[in-house]
Formats: structure tokens, C-alpha cells, sequence
């Protein structure tokens, strides 16, 4: 018989997170989805974004809704603006679900809007900035720290 194998995907921390550390999983009665498998019957849930970003307040704090292999899923609020870094390892997927976000580079600004996403490539430098509050989707290795080298 196949072991049995259980992920579990993470959401809206109760607790303050320290800006330099990954995005933290929630304490197990908290989750919001199981994601198991038995041999090849996967169960699987859905995730509700919407219900996940309403869970918290705080901006410039990633919380991971999923995880994708090695890859995890997170949410966060965003404005005004965060500090210029680069992440040297791996690049970092932006997607805007609600509102609007610029990311600066160096020589330019790309605006995006709901829907639109951007791809900030292993060793940018960027700086995401948001005028008014925006709600975003990032896609990183697992580990990630939202300030790359800083």
C-alpha cells in the first residue's frame, strides 16, 4: 500500500511576521485547505482568495495560501512602497488581483493592473510600490524572503 502522503496549504498568520523572514503558515486549525493523497486518489479543496485576503490586515506581509512542488502561493496587501532588493537565487512573480501596483527598476516603472502580472527576473533589482492599497498573488520557491539580499 502507497504511503501515505499529506500537504497542507497555509493562510493568514494571526501573528506579526518579521519583514525579513519567509511568509509564515498558520496554526493547523487555521487552514483553509488540505491537499492529501492516498496512492492515486488526491483529495483537494479549494482555496477562496477573497476569503483569504479578508483573514488580515497587515500590508508587506506575504502569506502563503498553497503550495505548487517546491514552489509556494501567497497572498499580501501592499502600499506605499517597499525597499529596493533583489532576489539573487530566483525570480519572483507579481500578479495583481485588486487595485494597482508599480514595479520600478532601475531604468524604468512597469504599471500594473487586476489581472496583469510581471515577472521580475533572478538578480533585478525592483522596488514594488502601490499609491493605494493593492491586493497581490506571488508565485517563489519555498523559503523565500520577501526582502531578497537585504
Amino acid at each position: 500500500m502507497a504511503s501515505y502522503i499529506r500537504r497542507h496549504t497555509v493562510l493568514c498568520s494571526p501573528r506579526r511576521f518579521e519583514r525579513r523572514g519567509p511568509a509564515s503558515p498558520l496554526p493547523r486549525e487555521r487552514l483553509f485547505a488540505v491537499f492529501s493523497s492516498k496512492g492515486e486518489d488526491p483529495e483537494m479543496e479549494k482555496i477562496n482568495l477573497t476569503v483569504a485576503l479578508a483573514g488580515f490586515n497587515e500590508r508587506w506581509s506575504p502569506r502563503t495560501v498553497a503550495s505548487v512542488n517546491d514552489y509556494e502561493v501567497k497572498l499580501v496587501k501592499v502600499c506605499g512602497e517597499f525597499i529596493w532588493h533583489r532576489h539573487e537565487q530566483t525570480d519572483e512573480l507579481f500578479l495583481v488581483l485588486q487595485g494597482e501596483l508599480t514595479i520600478r527598476l532601475r531604468d524604468r516603472e512597469i504599471a500594473l493592473g487586476p489581472g496583469e502580472l510581471c515577472v521580475v527576473p533572478r538578480g533585478v533589482e525592483h522596488q514594488p510600490f502601490a499609491a493605494e492599497e493593492a491586493q497581490v498573488l506571488l508565485l517563489e520557491p519555498r523559503g523565500t524572503m520577501n526582502t531578497g539580499d537585504r
